[in-house]
């Protein structure tokens, strides 16, 4: 598998900048990659994760909500087809951002559309935390990250940390 692998890549690594190809059929590959996504999520303690934060540029995320009352899905080449007009503030954070949450304004509602990993085509409405951890996710997926809705004042106060980050994806 191109580029897979069972860490995560953080600030700075350019697979997070990119935007992540459509997954034209689900395969056994794609199914190793949704259980090592999972592992890692767990792993770091996350509720949710795309596949570039791992190094792989495929529109596929998991999340994993159920300890706030939500589900735990898999969804592959997810598409937002509507946001609510109403917005609201949530602090968000994100592994490949490891420290650094911020106050992020998000449409509280939305609707998605996207294929399970059995193949099969859903649409569904999200609100609440579903729908700020879907939001954020498939942000991922076109190359976009919470920092990016900063303020530039804001985001320059974040630089030496952003700088620390940065340097996490020369451990392995």
């Amino acid at each position: 598998m191109e580029g897979a692998n069972n860490h995560l890549v953080f600030y700075g690594n350019e697979t997070l900048r990119e935007i992540a190809r459509e997954i034209s059929n689900v395969d056994q590959e794609t199914i190793d990659l949704i259980e090592s996504m999972f592992n890692v999520m767990y792993g770091s303690r996350g509720i949710g994760l795309a596949a570039p934060q791992v190094g792989v540029s495929q529109r596929l995320l998991i999340l994993d909500i159920e300890s706030y009352k939500g589900p735990i899905l898999a969804l592959i080449n997810p598409v937002i087809t509507a946001r609510s007009d109403k917005l609201g503030p949530y602090e968000e954070g994100c592994l490949s951002v490891p420290g650094i949450n911020a106050m992020i304004t998000r449409p509280l509602e939305i609707s998605v559309k996207a294929v399970t990993p059995e193949g099969k085509e859903i649409s569904f409405d999200a609100r609440g935390l579903l729908a700020r951890v879907l939001q954020h996710e498939i942000d991922h997926l076109d190359g976009k990250l919470f920092i990016d809705y900063l303020e530039d004042h804001d985001r320059k106060e974040l630089t030496a940390e952003l700088k620390k980050i940065k340097k996490l994806n020369k451990r392995k």
